[in-house]
């Protein structure tokens, strides 16, 4: 079986050596652009299974824009690496459909567990072919699709996967620190502001009024639950 490919994209040349170094001693294949217009390319000619690129680029695109445009050919898995990471880089990074953002430098070993942390989290399927329905909101899970009022919304696979998670304990508290370790693993397990960004992800995205939540509620240094809302009784005769 030939190794999976992973596409690295960054103008620092250090950097790409460093991390086919770490990536190819973990098993993997690598390729690399310095360009973000033949990271696209490489996208669809090569079908890598990860994206990691840089948030600064030479060219038309940055990280940011790769990242737009990468999102309109696939939901392959992204990761962005920051020489000099905001918050609000790394909202606007998850919002817009990036499953993690990392700060350099990093540690080697914190790097691998990522990505094959999200590489897992790709691979599963659903366990049973169902529909999940919470009031407004619809979960195929055989399509991986969501809608409200039949409208339908697109998530990325991170968003979908929290989002399936709650759903499939709907009014039921899920622990902070449970909700981290079943969508993004073991090594999240204490990310807590990484799983606060997604919920506010999620809400922007699912919610009538974001600001203040019906769907997904928070119980303060607790966790978070779906609020299934229940079928509406017939009336009697």
């Amino acid at each position: 079986m030939s190794p999976e490919k992973i596409l690295i994209v960054d103008i620092d040349s250090r950097s790409t050596s460093l991390l086919r170094q770490v990536l190819s001693s973990a098993g993997f294949e690598v390729i690399s652009a310095n360009k973000p217009e033949r990271a696209v390319q490489l996208v669809t000619e090569e079908i890598p299974v990860l994206v990691i690129t840089e948030t600064r680029l030479d060219g038309t695109l940055d990280g940011f824009g790769l990242l737009h445009d990468i999102r309109e050919l696939s939901n392959i898995p992204l990761i962005m690496l920051s020489e000099r990471p905001t918050t609000d880089d790394e909202l606007r990074a998850l919002e817009n459909g990036a499953d993690d953002y990392i700060a350099k430098p990093f540690d080697s070993r914190i790097l691998v567990a990522r990505v094959k942390s999200i590489l897992r989290r790709s691979k599963n399927a659903p366990a049973a072919p169902e529909i999940i329905q919470c009031g407004s909101l619809t979960i195929n899970q055989v399509s991986r699709q969501v809608s409200v009022d039949e409208v339908p919304v697109y998530l990325t696979e991170t968003e979908y996967n929290l989002l399936l998670e709650l759903a499939k304990h709907p009014d039921q508290v899920m622990l902070h620190e449970q909700l981290l370790r079943e969508v993004w693993g073991p090594e999240y397990r204490h990310e807590l502001d990484y799983l606060r960004s997604y919920v506010h992800i999620l809400r922007k995205k699912l919610e009538k009024t974001p600001s203040q939540p019906a769907l997904i509620v928070s119980l303060s240094g607790i966790g978070y639950k779906l609020v299934s809302t229940p079928p509406t009784k017939p009336k009697g005769k």
